[in-house]
């Protein structure tokens, strides 16, 4: 089923892995934030940043000067950890989304466990929600997260479309419906559906489909793409996909 013609799915731009780039050679280039002026020249309704506890790519400066300079939604990125809290609080970003952790990890691997971690997880809402910035929580399409998230009363639930991303040719059909479902759930319960995670411009289309799916996240996919033919030029390519679902 494919949304209306009418109806827009807002792109955001994640720009976290400009300043992978930039950080292997700890010098001052690629700037990310040259790189989110020139992805919303490219149709970009909103840029995603997060400023992880190890800074490992997107560095203090760089919030601060995105928060001066983007003229779109800006969607702070972070884990419930108190320091990046405080940033993200004093800044006031249009939306805060939480996400789980791990310096291990390459890239975010799972959903947050808003069931088993309620405590941690509803007392960083509450911050947020006290300063004024819509939240949104990063989970896997599980029903019981899903219900979890609801009772804290959250604005919106970006779901982690990672195992649909790497499923094979016989698991996609049932990744898609997992999506489809907690979707629906989402949007029953008055909250606004977002996705991301491992999208790209070869399968976003089945996800963009899903009904009441209001928002996605891009960073790789499009950066990637930026890589060869610049990043205004991948943002658009990315938009004109959104524009014909």
């Amino acid at each position: 089923m494919a949304n209306s013609p009418l109806r827009h799915i807002d792109l955001g731009v994640n720009v976290d892995h400009v300043a992978t780039i930039r950080q292997a050679r700890r010098t001052n280039e690629p700037d990310p934030v040259i790189a989110a002026a020139m992805a919303q020249h490219g149709g970009a309704d909103g840029i995603t940043f997060h400023l992880r506890e190890d800074r490992r790519h997107i560095q203090d400066r760089d919030v601060e000067v995105f928060m001066q300079t983007v003229t779109v939604k800006t969607n702070f990125e972070l884990a419930c950890a108190d320091e990046v809290l405080s940033i993200c609080c004093r800044l006031k970003p249009d939306w805060a989304l939480l996400v789980p952790e791990s310096r291990e990890e390459v890239t975010t691997e799972g959903g947050l466990d808003v069931a088993g971690d309620r405590g941690r997880i509803a007392k960083a809402v509450a911050q947020i929600r006290d300063a004024g910035i819509q939240t949104s929580l990063f989970l896997d399409p599980e029903p019981k997260q899903i219900e979890a998230a609801a009772s804290l009363g959250v604005d919106a639930i970006e779901l982690h479309t990672g195992p649909y991303a790497v499923a094979d040719r016989h698991q996609v059909t049932g990744e898609l419906e997992r999506l489809t479902t907690v979707g629906q759930q989402i949007t029953d319960a008055g909250m606004r559906l977002h996705a991301g995670h491992g999208l790209t411009y070869a399968n976003v289309r089945p996800v963009a489909a899903i009904p009441g799916m209001a928002e996605l996240n891009i960073g790789h996919s499009i950066v990637s793409r930026a890589v060869m033919v610049g990043m205004t030029e991948a943002v658009a390519e990315m938009r004109r996909i959104l524009d014909l679902i």
